[in-house]
């Protein structure tokens, strides 16, 4: 008998983690790191619950640090395994595993200089030494390439369409007409989003485990191109600056090529913008030679010579001096800055420094979990912690959810009804509470399957 145990992403939006075991062989889906409400973020400091070596290999669904940033610290606790992914999701963990680790080891070393740690000393969930062996047990495959646990099961990963490189995971029991297939959906992709193909469909599902980030809302009906022309417009005549928290890897690429095709259709100004993120600059590379996985109309444009996430202004800041020299800009500019919900990193200082001006802008492009600063600021609240100090939120605060990479539930709902077949069992997970259930209650209405919400540690026997 076989079963999945679910480890994270349950009741809550990160920390995917599922442990697989079937025929003997123990496979961890996702090893991501808890962000959000302080309780969720001890977990990533908890012994894992099944000890690290006895897991044969980690399958993981794409490259953000909610399902790959727990790598490092698990290999720390003796995982030797192998790493599977695709080559772009590999591409992706090179820069984000070593960033995750260097804001860590910064954060650590900040909190002990400034003293606003409740340890002594602060120190970083993993090093840099840990991130460097962690990508040295990674081995990816192609979108659509077969890989196995053993003579009877197939693995392959198949285009999720949420970032670069994200990808449904297939594992399928080659029986004849008594075949079974599991399906884990990491993120679920969006349809006609710039730059990137939409989720591929898949069939003869038996157990699908399904995220449910936007469960409980649909994205906002006005096009994100009409909301983001309103709001640097309305920027520019306050003579403002507007701090953008974007997630390195893929919304902020998003978003470059959006403020590329707005100043060419002459929709804004042409305003400085300032990428204040190694790893948004270092995957921005990644998504400018990585082709594979782009739209037509993105390879398009590219043929016709156009950089397509190069506005004209666009100034990028790698150093620490670069980085600083951002906070002598007084109007008219925009920067954007990881990590998307405000937890870490050099985003940080830019919201210190920007949210207590009233003519200044603060513009959310993505979810944001429960207990992040980025929810902080955006429930409406007059101050903010900030490296230990509440900071006055004076800024007008804006969000568009159009730039979202998740599908919301009529998106996901429209894929799930091309399936020829009820899974056995659906397992619902990846969303907040109350986003999980309504999803849950969604497909039960729309197609009467077996839905299932997870616990926390709980284990489910599947007949595969």
């Amino acid at each position: 008998m076989s079963s999945i145990t679910f480890w994270g992403a349950v009741k809550t939006v990160t920390g995917s983690r599922f442990l697989l075991e079937i025929d003997g062989h123990k496979s961890l889906v996702d090893c991501g790191m808890f962000q959000g409400p302080k309780k969720n973020r001890l977990k990533n400091w908890e012994p894992f619950p099944v000890n690290p070596a006895e897991i044969e290999r980690i399958l993981l669904t794409h490259a953000h640090i909610d399902h790959s940033g727990y790598i490092p610290r698990f290999c720390r606790e003796k995982f030797n395994g192998k790493i599977h992914s695709t080559y772009e999701t590999k591409a992706l963990c090179d820069i984000m595993l070593r960033d995750s680790a260097h804001i860590q080891e910064e954060d650590a070393r900040w909190a002990n200089k400034e003293g606003f740690s409740k340890h002594e000393p602060a120190l970083p969930l993993y090093t840099l030494e840990d991130a460097e062996h962690a990508l040295g047990l990674f081995k990816p495959f192609h979108y659509g390439e077969e890989f196995y646990l053993n003579d009877s099961v197939r693995i392959k990963f198949k285009d999720a369409g949420h970032i670069l490189g994200s990808a449904f995971i297939d594992i399928k029991r080659l029986n004849g007409k008594h075949s079974k297939k599991i399906v884990f959906s990491g993120d679920f992709g969006r349809p006609d989003r710039p730059v990137l193909r939409e989720p591929v469909q898949v069939y003869n599902v038996d157990y699908l485990i399904l995220e449910s980030t936007y469960g409980d809302r649909l994205h906002e009906d006005s096009e994100p191109y009409e909301d983001l022309v309103r709001i640097i417009n309305e920027s520019v005549k306050r003579r403002g600056v507007i701090v953008i928290p974007a997630f390195a890897v893929g919304r902020t690429q998003t978003l470059l090529y959006a403020l590329r095709e707005l100043e060419e259709d002459g929709k804004i100004p042409e305003l400085p913008i300032y990428i204040d993120s190694p790893m948004a600059i270092a995957t921005t590379k990644v998504f400018d030679e990585q082709k594979t996985g782009f739209n037509l109309t993105a390879r398009k444009q590219i043929l016709e010579g156009k950089k397509i996430f190069f506005p004209k202004k666009l100034h990028i800041c790698q150093s620490v001096t670069e980085s600083k020299a951002i906070n002598n800009i007084t109007e008219k500019a925009i920067i954007i800055s990881s990590s998307g919900m405000a937890t870490a990193g050099r985003i940080l200082h830019h919201l210190k420094a920007r949210l207590p001006e009233r003519q200044n802008t603060v513009l959310f492009i993505g979810y944001q979990a429960e207990g992040t600063r980025g929810r902080t600021i955006l429930e409406g609240n007059s101050t903010v912690k900030i490296h230990g100090q509440q900071v006055p939120v004076n800024a007008k605060i804006e969000n568009i959810s159009g730039f979202s990479g998740h599908g919301d539930y009529s998106e996901i709902l429209a894929w799930l009804l091309a399936f020829n077949k009820p899974p056995e069992k659906t397992f619902i997970v990846h969303g907040e509470e109350k986003a999980s259930q309504a999803m849950a209650n969604r497909i039960r209405k729309q197609f009467g399957w077996n839905v299932i919400l997870p616990e926390y540690g709980q284990s489910y026997e599947i007949d595969f």
